[in-house]
């Protein structure tokens, strides 16, 4: 027989008291309901794998599909203020290990009042697993046992075991079900961190409750917007959201909080919703994020390339001849009426500067319409960096002239018509052509400092193109006032071509760069398919420079080849082969690097370390990321040494690194908790587990990993107490 209640909701306050009561009580009826509904349960079950064969090290990710019938739904990881999500029970074979449990975005339900989280019809539950490189050849049996919570009117707690059987190979092989899981894979929720969510208590406690306003910063309107919780045994988050009225483009929630055990939290984590999206938030409560902080020190070093940029504008073949005859004019001049020419020379400045703040301004829009305006985190999303991998690799073969960016003729008619006057409006418009000048023709610094705002807060973004203005700007300025300095300065010729040439190559090494620390993103694969784009986007630029660009004939055919190769690496490559917008998920699994002479790292999480140091054994964190010079530095000069591996493996440690290339919102939290505004952060925890860990500066010599690892094997309590600061 099928024991079946039915779901009412719960009574007026004190409501946050009781919830947490009345939730249990449904979930001990629903649990009776479980004798002898096999064959009644609403919701189907089955398990998926994206891969019928898998070689060993290889991530293939599993899927829990459940179908409900019309009417039916099951819960989210937070099932809200009733119900339970559904939970999955393992039995892996060796070898094999699972990921954390990746859930699609739910649906708010409203029952009379009752907000809850639940899936209605389909959803795919997405699992990660992680094979082993040493796992055996052959067949094997994935197994789970399923629980979950159905719901109508009437709730049902539904069991069932499910498997799947997967093949271990020399090749992978693809399943049946890869699509369907792909798809669900593209409805996860998206990184929110460009949304620079804070979070605020806004009235006095009461019964345990208090109000909490969550502000953040949406790129363009948003329909309905909601933030969904994670759950919490110290806390609950009410379901009920009212939207305040913001005059500072913001949106503003107002939550309501409820305490159960603990202190008050101190951060959000969950989703903010909007437009059809769900973006993942870890939201500050009472102060903003830190970790996209930028030192004083990077931002200088910034301005100055950017100055340096604009300051090799002056040098590149469309802008040294014009500019060289405007030189040679005022200097005549000069002789006669120094003072009008310095003026002239600083007005010529202003030009330049306006022109640069027009290009601002165009970034800053694109940065607002794009949402990536904080800093360090636009690098840690994988679509920006393909996007700047492209940008890059287009700016080097311009360079090295295999096509040419041109202007309108109208457009430069107008400017050389401005510039031809006299006196200070003719100086000020020559600054605006040298702009435009250098527009076509110095792709690489321009290309790169829109690049670079397009990343950055709004104001950065201006500094750096008034940085790159001055650039252009310096050595006109300083010969109004200083003529005699004319001769130092080298004569239009042949020269600058190869000069134009030469500059492509650091270009070159940017986009190498760049590819370096995206194409991994992807997976084994990711080298080869980001790579062959690269290929098919040289051969469009090629073919548009040397057949539409140099030739009068047979021009539409060129454009025809240029818009298929574009359209099939496109299509082909970036979403049939790499899926480059799904979010990239980084899971734990075995050893990233093996070997007798390596540092077996493993991936870091919260409860490895606690597993390492209940075993009594040290333990070494590095958190880092490809982007991040500095912790290069460090890996290369006093981690992944001799010395450093040696040391590990005398005292028994266990080395957990943190990849923070991708954002991950535990990573940022930890940051937070040791007061860094992002990597590096090396922590050294010694084997007694009551020890609080050696924070390491952010600067590493041997010396000082190693006086750390001494103390943490030490077990001495005092010795970890001295914790070095930025």
């Amino acid at each position: 027989m099928t024991l079946r209640f039915h779901l009412h909701p719960l009574p007026a306050p004190p409501f946050y008291k009781c919830m947490r009561l009345a939730r249990w009580l449904v979930l001990l009826v629903a649990a009776l309901s479980a004798v002898g509904t096999a064959s009644a349960l609403e919701t189907q079950a089955r398990l998926l794998l994206a891969a019928d064969t898998a070689v060993p090290g290889e991530t293939v990710m599993a899927g829990i599909h459940l179908h409900m019938n019309k009417g039916w739904h099951t819960y989210w990881r937070n099932p809200g203020e009733s119900g339970d999500a559904t939970k999955i029970q393992w039995q892996l074979p060796q070898g094999i290990a699972a990921g954390p449990v990746l859930w699609p975005p739910p649906e708010k339900y409203n029952f009379q009042g009752l907000f809850t989280y639940v899936y209605h019809d389909d959803v795919v539950v997405l699992v990660p697993l992680t094979l082993g490189k040493s796992i055996p050849e052959g067949p094997l049996e994935i197994k789970a046992s399923l629980s979950w919570m159905e719901c109508e009117e009437l709730c049902v707690m539904g069991k069932q075991d499910v498997s799947a059987r997967l093949a271990i190979g020399q090749a992978s092989k693809p399943s049946p079900h890869a699509k369907l899981i792909d798809q669900w894979k593209a409805k996860l929720p998206l990184d929110g961190s460009f949304l620079q969510p804070t979070a605020k208590w806004d009235g006095a406690i009461k019964d345990d409750a208090r109000p909490i306003v969550i502000e953040f910063s949406p790129t363009n309107t948003w329909a309905s917007p909601d933030f969904f919780p994670y759950g919490s045994k110290d806390y609950d988050v009410a379901g009920t959201t009212e939207v305040l009225s913001s005059d500072n483009g913001k949106i503003r929630l107002r939550k309501m909080v409820n305490k159960l055990e603990g202190d008050w939290p101190t951060h959000l984590p969950g989703l903010l919703i909007g437009k059809g999206a769900a973006y993942e938030v870890q939201i500050p409560i009472g102060a903003p994020q830190t970790t996209t902080a930028l030192s004083l020190g990077s931002l200088f070093a910034m301005l100055g390339f950017a100055f340096l940029g604009g300051l090799i504008l002056n040098f590149m073949p469309c802008v040294l001849p014009v500019i060289a005859l405007k030189v040679f004019s005022f200097v005549n001049q000069s002789k006669e009426h120094p003072a009008r020419v310095r003026a002239l020379g600083l007005v010529y400045a202003l030009g330049v500067i306006a022109s640069f703040l027009v290009l601002a301004g165009i970034a800053i829009a694109v940065q607002q319409a794009g949402g990536l305006a904080t800093w360090g985190m636009a690098l840690q999303n994988q679509i920006v960096r393909v996007l700047l991998t492209i940008v890059m690799t287009l700016v080097a073969l311009n360079l090295f002239g295999l096509f040419e960016v041109t202007l309108g003729g109208g457009v430069m008619t107008a400017a050389g018509d401005a510039a031809s006057r006299e006196g200070y409006s003719g100086a000020f418009f020559n600054g605006i052509l040298a702009t435009i000048l250098a527009t076509p023709c110095t792709a690489p610094f321009l290309t790169g400092a829109l690049a670079f705002g397009f990343t950055q807060p709004a104001f950065v973004t201006a500094l750096a193109f008034i940085a790159a203005g001055l650039g252009l700007a310096f050595p006109y300025v300083l010969l109004s006032w200083r003529p005699e300095l004319l001769q130092v300065f080298p004569r239009p010729g042949a020269w600058m071509e190869k000069f134009k040439i030469a500059m492509g190559f650091p270009m070159l090494a940017t986009a190498v760069w760049l590819f370096w620390i995206t194409a991994t993103s992807y997976g084994d694969s990711g080298v080869l398919w980001l790579g062959l784009f690269l290929v098919v986007l040289a051969a469009a630029a090629w073919t548009y420079g040397a057949f539409y660009q140099k030739s009068l004939k047979r021009r539409g055919i060129a454009v025809a080849i240029v818009l298929l190769l574009l359209a099939g690496g496109y299509f082909g490559i970036l979403e049939g082969q790499l899926s480059w917008r799904t979010k990239v998920v980084r899971t734990a699994g075995g050893p990233l690097k093996e070997g007798p002479d390596g540092i077996d790292w493993r991936p870091w999480s919260p409860e490895a370390v606690a597993e390492a140091r209940a075993q009594g054994r040290p333990v070494l964190v590095d958190f880092t990321a490809k982007t991040c010079l500095n912790c290069l530095a460090n890996k290369r000069t006093s981690i992944e040494i001799d010395s450093t591996r040696a040391k590990l493996k005398q005292i028994n440690a266990v080395a957990l690194i943190g990849d923070f290339t991708d954002s991950d919102p535990r990573i940022a939290s930890e940051l937070r908790k040791y007061a860094r505004a992002g990597v590096p952060l090396v922590l050294v925890y010694p084997k007694n587990p009551a020890a609080p860990p050696i924070v390491l500066p952010p600067i590493l010599t041997p010396a000082i990993v190693h006086e750390a690892l001494d103390k943490a094997a030490s077990g001495d309590l005092n010795l970890s107490a001295r914790q070095t600061s930025d």
